[in-house]
């Protein structure tokens, strides 16, 4: 049966399993547009077609499915491209689909066009880089091709997004709707080395005082129960990247809370000073979690690890054992092997004798400052205590979190990683909630990032959409202000500014405002705050001259 291209790319939507389509509507989109009119597809309307980009990004990493954002040709494309540049940072399937011009117009200087052709603006070589596949379908015989290629990207072991960019007459072009047909869906077996785990197992079993250092890679392989199972049973301690905070719940005595630069410095030391085995399951050790490639974190120690990706096996060190696989499955291999061999559990004594020890605090935080981050710890504490499941954190501001946020094995939180963007907190909230309907969610930034992106606040009051928005209110960009007072001899440029009276803005939107000034009101918000079924803007208060004295990278 002929239908349009217009239905048949609404319908290719359905069968993806897409229920919530992200964006802003343009002339060139119309047609698809009218398609959703009556589809099971909801659209969202956002503020900015960026937002766009972010929340299709949000509800992909909650769901662990394709999410779509849409936008119209020329402008409203080259808005998406920070989210899209985010979303393969982050290997998110996220499928973009944007308008062009008709065909016929290719070249003569049509309003909008990006064909590149005559001049235009190329929006496939914006994309190119940032998408592992784009396509700009100009006929209708090879869309059954496109389309599968689509699929296989966004369903694959590797996924990242997708730009489907379709001229405006090829939308209302008829095509028959067997095309979706030529659909494949891949399927995602479990991959194992078991030539390379008996070479994991003798290190663990030969080690006096191994770490799991774990990665993203152990929540996106679904493996956090299987790591916390196989820690516990053999009393492995387990420290992780920012990205998989709560692999094993923070807070419990195999957990040594977050590697990274910004951290509180404990996993830190307990490598550097116990470790003789470092287990690397799908950590990346990038710039942040190797304190930039600090020497002392794997001098002196075996290393082993463990990726889905043969990319990153000794991408930045060399390890004695590495094993391309899936986490979890290869996790489970191991603790077989070793539970059958009847493998004791290591000795507690030195992580007992780490956590005794009378250590300063990492780097240069003085009493004064942990004075000014008193609020800001309280409230993590006090959200990590009433919030022990279930939870949806998005934090662009992860300093502070990093620290002092314990991720139980029960909640997600999401930190602001990726391409690192402000204005990312909010639309990818509203993206992860309108996925995960029953979570309480969290978008947490400062008072810079909240600027770019506060509107989106109204797509969540269009839409009815409970959302708290957390903004650390120091008036000042924090971490140019803290580079220039640490390296520029406190030459301070363009990093403060005032803001606006957020009470008013609150009630501009319509929405909950509570200021945290004082432990009182914060113990007030919790008490009197709506913090699952409300939109609340909160503000907590800090002193702009104090920061965390963590030196970043020249």
């Amino acid at each position: 049966m002929n239908i349009s291209v217009s239905e048949l790319i609404v319908r290719y939507l359905e069968r993806l399993g897409i229920d919530h389509i992200f964006g802003m509507p343009g002339a060139h989109v119309l047609p698809i547009y009218d398609r959703l009119h009556d589809s099971q597809v909801k659209s969202v309307l956002v503020k900015h077609e960026q937002g766009a980009a972010f929340m299709a990004g949000g509800y992909a990493r909650v769901s662990h499915r394709p999410a779509a954002c849409i936008a119209t040709a020329g402008p409203g494309a080259t808005n998406l491209i920070t989210g899209i540049a985010n979303a393969y940072a982050e290997r998110l399937p996220v499928l973009a689909i944007t308008g062009e011009t008709s065909t016929y117009i290719f070249g003569k200087g049509g309003l909008q066009e990006s064909s590149g052709e005559g001049g235009a603006i190329d929006q496939g070589a914006l994309f190119a880089s940032i998408t592992r596949y784009h396509k700009l379908i100009e006929r209708t015989d090879y869309l059954g091709q496109v389309l599968n290629q689509a699929t296989q990207v966004l369903l694959g072991r590797e996924p990242g997004p997708v730009l489907l960019s379709i001229p405006y007459n090829v939308q209302k072009e008829p095509v028959d709707d067997s095309v979706l047909e030529q659909i494949h869906f891949p399927r995602k077996a479990a991959l194992r080395n078991t030539a390379s785990v008996a070479e994991l197992a003798a290190l663990i079993r030969d080690a006096h005082t191994p770490v799991i250092v774990a990665g993203h890679g152990c929540i996106q392989a679904g493996g956090r129960d299987v790591v916390a199972a196989f820690a516990e049973r053999f009393n492995i301690p387990v420290t992780t990247s920012l990205k998989a905070k709560g692999v094993v719940a923070e807070g419990t005595p195999l957990s040594l809370g977050c590697l990274g630069v910004t951290s509180n410095g404990d996993a830190y030391r307990y490598l550097a000073d116990h470790a003789d085995l470092l287990i690397f399951l799908g950590a990346g050790f990038n710039e942040r979690t190797s304190y930039l490639w600090d020497a002392k974190l794997l001098k002196n120690k075996k290393i082993a690890q463990v990726d889905r990706d043969p990319a990153q096996l000794g991408r930045v060190f060399q390890p004695d054992v590495a094993i391309c696989g899936d986490i979890r499955a290869v996790m489970e291999d191991v603790f077989a092997t070793l539970d059958e061999d009847g493998m004791a559990p290591k000795a507690m004594d030195r992580i007992d004798t780490h956590r005794a020890a009378v250590t300063p605090p990492a780097g240069d935080k003085t009493a004064t400052q942990q004075e000014a981050f008193h609020l800001i710890q309280r409230f993590y504490s006090e959200l990590a205590q009433r919030f022990p499941h279930n939870a949806l954190v998005f934090d662009d501001n992860i300093v502070f979190a990093q620290s002092y946020f314990d991720v139980s094995d029960r909640n997600h939180y999401f930190p602001n990683s990726g391409i690192s963007s402000l204005g990312h907190a909010i639309p990818a909230a509203i993206g992860a909630r309108c996925f995960a309907k029953d979570s309480p969610t969290f978008a947490i930034l400062g008072d810079g990032g909240f600027q770019m992106c506060c509107m989106e606040m109204m797509t969540a009051v269009n839409y009815s959409i409970p959302l708290n928005v957390v903004v650390i209110n120091n008036g000042t960009l924090s971490l140019i202000r803290k580079n220039q007072f640490q390296l520029y001899g406190e030459r301070y440029i363009d990093c403060d500014f005032t803001n606006p009276d957020f009470g008013l803005l609150a009630q501009s939107f319509g929405v909950a405002h509570y200021r945290v000034e004082t432990d009182t009101d914060l113990d007030a918000m919790f008490a009197n705050a709506d913090l699952t079924g409300a939109i609340n803007l909160i503000e907590i208060l800090l002193d702009k001259h104090a920061f965390p004295r963590y030196l970043s990278a020249r």
